[in-house]
């Protein structure tokens, strides 16, 4: 009879000493921050070391070694090291990686289908080279398996529909080969589709335009709508039937870059279940450098005007305007403010991270390269994300994406391929 007494007094001595006892301290912006990356760490949407291996080594790997390219300045050529390598990968938690395989849009349709089946396949050589550490994908369950084993996931994106030359037929082989998403356009229109960087000409998409949409999507590559102009973006989604990308692309309310998502197109995405993955380049992040670069054009059209017939005056006035009047950067703080606009407009659900690293000259400062990727999330975290939110950043919101568009595909296997005629 006396024992429920006797638990009861013990059971009020326990809760007397645990009120005693010092709360225990919430985890720190750090320890958040390494945590979720632990749990899930980052799927980049964007990165152009195959554009440097074309520019650098004309695609002839040789002697390149990519476990480190610091070294890889050429100051008589004016050009920096590499911001991408498998050491500060592995720093920066990477853990998936679109590969972009640009070309330039200035190529003829022909020159273009050349120029990016090159790209794939010294992508393709160079994920070979490092078995251990990279692991080519053509699918989210690929992407599972490598995180698991904890090798870096390689995929490979298109950058602008001049790569597949008007044809679908291309674009289909372009599937084959590996592409896992395609960019509409680049800086330039194509003869289906505008680009946010150049006159209008189509009022967004052409009909062919549409039927490009909806056979990348009837055969489970992604449609990625960065570069391309708000009409486009619209019109892509009125078609889609799974989610799209925005692979390396900032908030236009923050930044007025055209290359920037205006709000009506986050609303858009959100809708569509796709994803915005925030870029690091100063003019898109920061709207005074968006600003400065305007006001660089200017400088850099009068100098040639004044210098007419001297290209090299013209060229040694622009480097001394440009050490009287640097780019303003910015930091990882305006990037952070990137992700926070989009979040809360649309949802943790629908932003992710597309560095555009080692496609850009100068990155905004503390996401120099790719090993800066933790400094962002400790300083997502002080403002307050939760790690759940964190990892869907990280990589969880693009994997919900492409599992989406696989399913999609598998549910039109029964349809029958979008056709267009050959032009010549």
């Amino acid at each position: 009879m006396r024992r429920p007494a006797l638990v009861a007094v013990t059971l009020a001595s326990l809760l007397a000493l645990s009120a005693s006892l010092p709360a225990k301290p919430a985890p720190s912006p750090e320890q958040v921050a390494a945590a979720a990356l632990a749990a899930a760490p980052v799927w980049d949407g964007h990165n152009d070391v195959p554009e440097q291996l074309r520019d650098r080594r004309k695609d002839v790997l040789g002697d390149f070694d990519f476990r480190d390219t610091t070294g890889t300045a050429d100051s008589d050529k004016g050009i920096g090291a590499m911001q991408t390598d498998i050491g500060r990968m592995r720093q920066g938690r990477v853990g998936a990686q679109f590969w972009s395989v640009y070309v330039s849009a200035n190529l003829t349709d022909q020159q273009a289908v050349q120029a990016t089946l090159e790209q794939i396949d010294v992508t393709r050589r160079l994920i070979a080279r490092y078995p251990d550490d990279l692991q080519y994908c053509g699918d989210a369950a690929c992407v599972e398996a490598a995180f698991k084993s904890g090798r870096i996931a390689s995929l490979i994106g298109m950058e602008g529909g001049h790569s597949i030359g008007g044809s679908l037929a291309v674009l289909r082989q372009m599937y084959v080969l590996g592409a896992r998403y395609m960019t509409l356009t680049h800086f330039k229109n194509t003869a289906w589709a505008d680009s946010a960087t150049d006159a209008p000409a189509h009022n967004g998409l052409t009909p062919f335009g549409k039927d490009v949409v909806r056979e990348m999507q009837r055969i489970g590559m992604l449609v990625d709508l960065a570069h391309v102009s708000e009409k486009t973006m619209l019109d892509a989604m009125a078609v889609a039937g799974a989610p799209v990308i925005v692979s390396h692309s900032n908030a236009f309310a923050i930044n007025h870059h055209p290359r920037n998502v205006p709000d009506a197109a986050l609303d858009a995405i959100k809708a569509n279940g796709g994803i915005v993955m925030v870029n690091f380049y100063p003019p898109y992040v920061v709207e005074a450098a968006r600003l400065w670069s305007a006001e660089r054009d200017a400088a850099e059209a009068r100098f040639k005007a004044l210098y007419r017939g001297n290209p090299e005056g013209a060229k040694a006035a622009l480097a001394n305007w440009d050490k009287a009047n640097p780019m303003p950067r910015g930091s990882l703080a305006d990037v952070a403010a990137h992700i926070d606009y989009i979040a809360k407009r649309i949802g943790a659900d629908h932003v992710g991270l597309g560095g555009d690293l080692d496609g850009i000259d100068v990155a905004v400062v503390g996401m120099e390269d790719v090993a800066a990727y933790p400094a962002l999330f400790t300083e997502l975290a002080r403002r307050g994300w939760s790690q759940a939110d964190l990892e869907k950043l990280a990589s969880r919101n693009m994997l919900r994406v492409l599992k989406a568009a696989e399913a999609y595909a598998r549910s039109r296997r029964g349809d029958a391929p979008f056709e267009n005629p050959t032009t010549f």
